[in-house]
């Protein structure tokens, strides 16, 4: 662990006027040494940066008065969960740690999807270092409550307490296991800890971001967040924890009938489905090549297309075995799946998704963190998820594992006494 760097102040000697001798004036004590703070990560799927200016999170507006914001936070490609969530602990992007997707393939492991309890707790899947393992290593207990990787072994390392993801699990509950976990004494409070709520993800999903559903979700997660400052303060804990609230990515509304059946972008002789959703992966069928790629690569009416070798750079993607060999990217507002699933959905419904070029604004998100170690009324300019990864190590003390993140895009949020690593510039 890292100790706050002592502030020293040099004293000039005083000089006495007539021939009178020097005297040594009292030097100012050190500031007064802090105790590492416990640090917090919170995931608040699907909020869309805007959320925050609806009126409906009082709570949340409270921590961003007494902490720091980011204007907004970019996710990377693809805009999915599972892929961002990871990206988060550890730096790396999707391309770099090899979830590129909520699903997918590998010649070795086999298919890979968020329901497939097997290959989600398998650490073959999961490339780079979160931060727990890091942790870890050092001696640092942590917990995490459904946060993505936590559930498998990495690197031969699991967190010291962990959740196995159940969605069932009251909001309520979880906030009381964590204000639990942080009220224990220093020799097993986590010293990192994770919290995960997909409420805002559920009803965006089902509902649309600007349904009367989605703002009463806003509204729980709000009223949860209360709750863990409410705990915090009980316990006199508020201003000892370091806690960052963000989310993987945002949310945009998809209109009645904005679909395309995966079925009629290719014929599936010609080309296998790998992944669904708005990033849409195929592989060409043995000796049908040509004719997959002369299908599917280019500009389409709701879509458009890529050899995984010719995708736009800026999404820094497609180097990964892992990333099937064509790429189409759904146009916003639109969804592409199997007919099948299309025709359960609700007819004449809006619904929300995500998983769009990161680039736009409907896909950005939240950072928010208020702690011992971060100012007051803080706006920072805004970042792309990579960046979180070097200030939590930062603020644990720990060297990073090598990682895509810029430990310069958040030093402003932080105060003059956080960790020292935390402040390069």
């Amino acid at each position: 662990m890292s100790s706050i760097r002592a502030i020293a102040f040099s004293l000039a000697l005083a000089v006495t006027l007539s021939g009178c001798a020097p005297q040594r004036l009292p030097q100012t004590p050190p500031a007064p040494r802090r105790a590492p703070a416990p640090v917090l990560l919170i995931s608040l799927d699907a909020f869309r940066v805007d959320y925050l200016e609806r009126g409906l999170t009082p709570n949340l507006s409270r921590i961003v008065r007494e902490g720091v914001r980011a204007e907004w936070m970019a996710p990377t490609y693809p805009a999915l969960t599972f892929p961002n969530h990871y990206t988060i602990v550890t730096g790396l992007y999707p391309d770099h740690h090899g979830i590129v997707h909520n699903t997918m393939r590998d010649p070795k492991l086999g298919a890979f999807s968020l329901s497939n309890r097997e290959a989600v707790s398998n650490g073959a899947w999961w490339g780079g270092e979160p931060v727990w393992v890091s942790a870890e290593r050092a001696g640092l207990p942590t917990a995490t409550y459904f946060w993505p990787g936590s559930e498998a072994e990495i690197r031969g390392v699991r967190p010291t307490r962990t959740t196995v993801y159940d969605d069932n699990v009251p909001v309520n509950d979880r906030i009381d296991t964590v204000l639990g976990w942080l009220s224990e004494s220093a020799a097993t409070r986590p010293r990192f800890s994770t919290l995960y709520l997909e409420t805002l993800d559920d009803a965006g999903h089902g509902y649309g971001p600007d349904s009367v559903e989605l703002r009463a979700a806003l509204r729980v997660v709000d009223a949860a967040m209360g709750r863990l400052v409410f705990g915090l303060t009980a316990r006199s804990l508020l201003d000892e924890v370091d806690i960052i609230i963000t989310a993987d990515h945002g949310l945009a509304a998809v209109a009645p009938g904005n679909t395309v059946a995966i079925e009629d972008m290719v014929d599936p002789r010609d080309a296998a489905v790998v992944t669904t959703g708005q990033s849409v992966g195929f592989t060409p069928q043995p000796g049908r090549e040509r004719e997959a790629y002369a299908r599917l690569v280019g500009k389409h009416e709701h879509y458009e297309c890529w050899r995984k070798e010719d995708l736009p750079a800026r999404w820094r993607y497609g180097t990964n075995p892992r990333v099937p060999a064509i790429v189409c990217q759904m146009q916003e507002g639109w969804d592409a799946g199997s007919r099948a699933a299309l025709a359960k959905r609700p007819p004449g419904a809006t619904r929300g998704s995500h998983g769009f070029d990161p680039a736009l604004p409907s896909m950005r998100t939240i950072f928010l963190a208020r702690g011992p170690s971060f100012g007051r009324g803080v706006v920072v300019p805004p970042i792309t998820n990579v960046d979180i990864y070097p200030l939590l190590m930062s603020l644990l003390g720990l060297e990073p594992a090598p990682n895509d993140g810029d430990p310069r895009a958040l030093a402003g949020a932080l105060t003059a006494t956080a960790p020292a690593g935390s402040r390069q510039r």
